[in-house]
Formats: structure tokens, sequence, C-alpha cells
């Protein structure tokens, strides 16, 4: 990465300069104690800029269609003037630390638009299907004036729900399928879902998803009785465009719901309470990993665990041991383990 200008990079995304927007997600992407320090300038010279924008979360059961859907979707949002940024989180191997990033290959319509920027990004080390720095990168995109950002997380299950903690509006893609349409999803899931979507309904997938959408409110009415607020469950074709018009109208609805009662601010103000959280406990395990004295027994430490001679209790206060101690000592030295 280049030598980095905070105020030239500051300057550059707020004009909306597309080559500066992606450094400067970069840098915020960036583990090196360094570039988190810029970063942190960048953040603070461009807070004015952000908090305008609407913030929309995406997951959904595999095979779904959430790329296809965020094309087609946001292809329509750019020719109805928007400027839309897609954060689309890919899954990282738990071995390798690689991710096929190909998010962007099922965007293509969207990806050719002058108004639009999409940013595949490995998830990492960090669970909720959400990259570690996916709030900062959304940060700028609302500085360099994309006013629709959508954070495409990488899927559904008990670790997949992160994204709905940075978000306006959290919104569950689903199918018909043959008789497992509720019991694919999570529970936690649908009790965090603001608006719902059936998508492939089109041609001979349009009745079961009509069907799937009457049993998804039923269960809805179960979950949530009373007066409460229950997430609108729409059908949607992203190859034809059903119901996508609708699907937005649910998302606008959320949102002023949100914000006649205040809830806007609220949620956003609970959101930064606990990215702050989830920081400290990001630079905790950084400077764990980084500590010389960790990173000296890691490997020893590991394979005792395998190996059943050491516990994980007993392994991880070793750890932590070492950590203290090259604290006490002023050597610790965050950085990517």
């Amino acid at each position: 990465m280049r030598p980095v200008d905070v105020d030239d990079l500051a300057a550059g995304v707020r004009a909306g300069s597309r080559g500066h927007v992606a450094r400067a997600i970069t840098l915020v992407e960036s583990r090196r104690t360094d570039h988190r320090e810029q970063a942190r300038e960048l953040l603070a010279g461009l807070d004015d800029a952000t908090g305008r924008a609407v913030r929309l979360g995406l997951t959904g059961v595999p095979g779904a269609g959430k790329s296809t859907f965020t094309d087609a979707l946001g292809t329509r949002l750019v020719e109805a003037g928007h400027r839309v940024g897609v954060l689309a989180v890919d899954p990282s191997s738990r071995r390798t630390g690689g991710s096929i990033l190909g998010d962007r290959t099922r965007m293509a319509t969207l990806a050719a638009s002058d108004d639009a920027f999409i940013r595949p990004s490995p998830s990492g080390r960090q669970l909720g299907g959400v990259a570690r720095a996916t709030r900062e990168s959304m940060l700028v995109l609302e500085a360099a004036g994309y006013d629709v950002v959508v954070v495409e997380t990488v899927g559904v299950g008990q670790n997949e729900i992160a994204v709905s903690e940075m978000v306006d509006t959290f919104l569950l893609l689903t199918l018909a399928r043959a008789g497992d349409q509720l019991q694919g999803i999570k529970r936690g899931i649908l009790e965090l879902a603001d608006v719902i979507a059936v998508n492939k309904a089109d041609g001979d997938g349009e009745t079961p998803a009509k069907g799937a959408a009457r049993d998804l409110a039923s269960a809805m009415r179960l979950m949530l009785p009373g007066d409460v607020r229950r997430p609108p469950v729409l059908t949607c074709s992203s190859v034809t465009g059903a119901g996508l018009d609708e699907v937005w109208q649910a998302v606008l609805d959320h949102r002023a719901h949100l914000s006649e009662g205040g809830s806007l601010e609220a949620r956003r103000a609970r959101q930064q309470q606990d990215w702050m959280w989830a920081l400290v406990d990001a630079s905790l395990t950084d400077g764990v990993r980084g500590s010389a004295s960790v990173r000296a027994e890691r490997e020893a430490v590991e394979e005792a665990v395998r190996a059943g001679t050491m516990s994980a209790v007993d392994g991880s206060a070793r750890l932590l041991a070492l950590y203290t101690a090259d604290l006490a000592a002023g050597e610790v030295s965050p950085g990517p383990g």
C-alpha cells in the first residue's frame, strides 16, 4: 500500500473519487498498527459527512440468490437516482485464511454503473459473517456520497447475525422449498428480521414462493403475538424484477417507522456502543497474538491442546499469562497473528 496522506485521502473520498474510496477502505481494513492509527484519523475527518445513508443489511439461506438480488435491486435504485455502495462479505477459510471474493462477478450490471461501488472483503476470523472493518467501510461510502449502503453477509446461522447490529434495516432473503423453508431458517434470524422476502417468485417458482410467504407470515404471527410490529413477508424475483419495488418500499417504511418513534437514533447510538466494545475486543485479540512471548509458545501450546495433554482452559490461561507479562514489561507489539 502506498504511503498514506490522510488529508488528501479524506478530500478525495468527500469528492467521490472511486480510487480514493478504494484506498480508504483498504486502509481501514488493514491490521497494521500505523494504518489503524491513520484509519482513526481518516474517520474522524469524515465524521460530519456520514450518517445520512440508508443502511441495509442482507442475509439469507444458502441458494437464496443474495448477490443476484443485490445486483437487481441496486441497479433499480441507481436508475431511480440513488448512489449505491455494496459491501459483500465473503467467508474466509479457517485453514488458509483465503477467500473467494466472487460476489462482484454476480453483480455484473451494478458493477458497471458509475453510481455504484462494490467492495468484496473477506470475513477473516470475524464471527457474524461480517468483516472486521465493515463498519468503518460503511462510513467511508457514506462520506463519498453513497446514499444507500448494502451489507451483504455470508449466510444464515447462529453466527451470521452481526450485520443486524450495524444497519437500520435487516432484510432476510429466503426461498420456497419442499417442506423445509421454515426448518432451514433459525428462529433467531427470524426474530431479528425487519423485512422478509421470498426470492425466485417467477415461472414455476411463483406459486411455491407465495405459499412459503404465507407460511412465514403465519409463523411470525405466532412468534410475535399482540400489537408488536411484525416484519412484512413479501415475494420477489431478481430475474423479472417483480416485487423488488415493494421490497424497497418495505425497507423505507421500516426506516420511517424507526424515525417517527425516535428509534433510529437510539438504534444507531446503541450500535456505536457495540462497535466500541467490538474494537476493544479486536485490539485485545491483536495484542495477545502480537505478544512476543505468545508467538514464541503459541505453537507448543496449541499442539498440547490438540494432543489433550493440556486443556483449553489451561492453554488460554497460559497464553494470557504470557501476554500479561509482556504487557507489564512494555513489550507488547500488536499486529496480525
